[in-house]
């Protein structure tokens, strides 16, 4: 990784630096004791063992009290680096959650529309675990190795340095073992990142769309789909598993291989008055802490190889710069008249894309009500789409009372806009929330009226809790006009000087549409409010009403105006009416 992406990685620590030192300080006490033990060990196998039998029974108990309070205090240092040290690790996590969730809020649609939610929920679930889990045993795990290593080699040198050099000829090849083994599995495991997210996409998909899975009776087909993901998930587990096995399997081999070549070589020391058997048993002793920090690599590889894998996924999104937000300049604004005006727009989607929307010129007054119709595809959700920035135009300006709308802060902007679409996306909940997420300040008695206002009031009451009856997931226990008229009231609640309906009782049956369309009405009035209709019939009584086709928009008039200039509004509406 670059420069950049390890300060921020290190940056998390900042806030719990207090915490971190406490963890790092038992973790070398603890790892000071097992060196200390041994000697002790030495001590008493070299020297108290040759004492007179009072003095050395003296010894020995004192000694063993000694070792006592030290596995106590090793005891009580294991538990604090094993509890806060992953206290610390959660709440890093925490932050770090909160982080990417809030950055996922600033982007815009442009990257959601090339993004799936599963591969999203990925990187805020999963992956952050895995992070999480490195910042805790990383520093842990390092400083436990070096201590350990230097401290028993160290200790082997000074009791007998050609056993120690003996020991350590192993190392450089152990060495160039792991860092193969180690290239190899930081590949594996940022694949597997890439298949369990893929994985998570897909059951995202299913479950959300499992009402059309089943009414086309595809459970099978899915079932297929998901085999193939899961397989090729399998695949690269098993390829990971393979590099991770010869691994292990390698360092454990060479950890007792330098057991063995101690035991020959001290022998034959000991056999030439080399050494003694004290120093060959406080030398085996010593081994274990001489391997086990490799032991300790080897626990941890696949969490280091998890948690970069992770960290670098992570560190992909939140380094995505919002291609829409406030500008350097962008004042605020409380309200408005409601003004709007498309200056030469032009808008494509992606820099390779043709346009949809070319050389757009519009003028909307204060208050008018404007309906915009058109053949399917061109563009009409997508200008509406541009007002709330949604997308910025690539040419042209939109104002708003003469501003320029990316002069205007974001969040001005869509407070002042509201938005009703075919498309009703409900949360999870009852219906009180639903209607208060237009406005969370609201009063129980203005979510009321505000119902009251959208005619949905009655059928709310209906319900076996009224207000506080749950929903469902996006709503699935309501009708569609039920749904919309919640949505309807939402926006009532928030009272927007700016109305967009986006095509809002195309699905609905002609009962629900005309209790809907009643709704609209009373909620259009005395604001300026832009419609897409689906069924021409709903817009009749619009002030204007705006032609628009591939090329632009082609008319603009009255209902009657264009019925009688017999152009494409007049095909358009003798070819639904016919």
């Amino acid at each position: 990784m670059d420069k950049q992406k390890w300060e921020k990685f290190f940056s998390y620590y900042k806030p719990y630096k207090g915490l971190f030192l406490k963890d790092m300080f038992f973790a070398i006490l603890g790892a000071a004791i097992t060196l200390v033990i041994p000697m002790i060990t030495r001590y008493i196998t070299g020297t108290v063992i040759y004492m007179d039998a009072d003095v050395a029974l003296k010894k020995i108990l004192m000694l063993a009290a000694a070792m006592i309070v030290l596995v106590l205090i090793e005891c009580y240092s294991n538990y604090y680096i094993a509890n806060y040290g992953h206290i610390m690790g959660a709440k890093m996590e925490y932050d770090m959650r909160a982080e990417i969730f809030a950055h996922y809020q600033k982007l815009s649609f442009k990257f959601f529309d090339n993004e799936k939610v599963g591969q999203l929920m990925s990187r805020i679930t999963n992956d952050l675990f895995d992070i999480s889990e490195l910042f805790h045993h990383g520093p842990e795990d390092i400083v436990i190795s070096i201590i350990k290593f230097i401290g028993s080699f160290t200790i082997l040198a000074m009791i007998n340095l050609r056993l120690a050099l003996i020991a350590s000829a192993i190392l450089p090849v152990m060495f160039i073992y792991a860092y193969y083994f180690n290239k190899q599995m930081k590949r594996a495991f940022k694949n597997n990142r890439a298949k369990i997210a893929a994985i998570n996409a897909r059951i995202e998909d299913n479950l959300s769309g499992i009402r059309v899975v089943k009414s086309f009776a595809n459970e099978n087909i899915e079932m297929e789909k998901f085999k193939i993901g899961n397989d090729g998930f399998l695949a690269s587990k098993s390829n990971s598993y393979k590099y991770m096995g010869g691994y292990n399997a390698g360092l454990g081999a060479f950890t007792t291989l330098i057991t063995i070549i101690v035991i020959v070589a001290g022998t034959i020391f000991i056999t030439q008055g080399k050494t003694n058997v004290s120093d060959l048993i406080t030398f085996l002793l010593y081994i274990n802490n001489f391997t086990d920090p490799v032991k300790k690599l080897i626990s941890f590889t696949e969490q280091f190889q998890n948690g970069i894998s992770g960290y670098e996924r992570f560190y992909e999104i939140i380094t995505v710069e919002p291609d829409i937000k406030d500008s350097e300049d962008a004042i605020n604004v409380d309200g408005f008249k409601g003004e709007i005006e498309f200056d030469n727009v032009s808008f494509k989607y992606e820099d390779e894309t043709p346009e949809v929307l070319s050389n757009i010129n519009l003028d909307v007054k204060a208050g008018e009500y404007v309906a915009l119709v058109g053949s399917s595809g061109a563009g009409k959700s997508t200008m509406l789409s541009l007002i709330p920035r949604f997308y910025d135009v690539n040419e042209g300006t939109i104002k708003i009372d003469g501003m320029d709308i990316k002069k205007i802060r974001l969040k001005d902007l869509r407070n002042n806009i509201g938005i009703v679409q075919q498309d009703v996306y409900l949360f999870a909940g009852n219906v009180y929330e639903n209607i208060r997420y237009g406005r969370p300040d609201a009063t129980y008695e203005e979510v009321i009226e505000a119902a009251k206002n959208a005619n949905a009031h009655e059928f709310i009451m209906s319900l076996p809790n009224g207000y506080e009856t749950d929903i469902g997931q996006r709503g699935i226990k309501l009708s569609g006009g039920q749904k919309q008229r919640l949505s309807i009231a939402r926006v009532f609640l928030k009272n927007p000087p700016i109305l967009i309906f986006d095509e809002a009782t195309s699905a609905l049956d002609n009962e629900s549409e005309r209790v809907v369309q009643e709704s609209l009405e009373k909620l259009a009035k005395n604001r300026t409010t832009l419609v897409i209709a689906h069924r021409l019939s709903t817009i009749r009584n619009a002030e204007r009403i705006v032609v628009l086709t591939e090329d632009g928009i082609a008319e603009s008039g009255t209902h009657e105006q264009l019925l009688e200039n017999r152009g494409i509004y007049y095909n358009l509406y003798n070819s639904v009416t016919l």
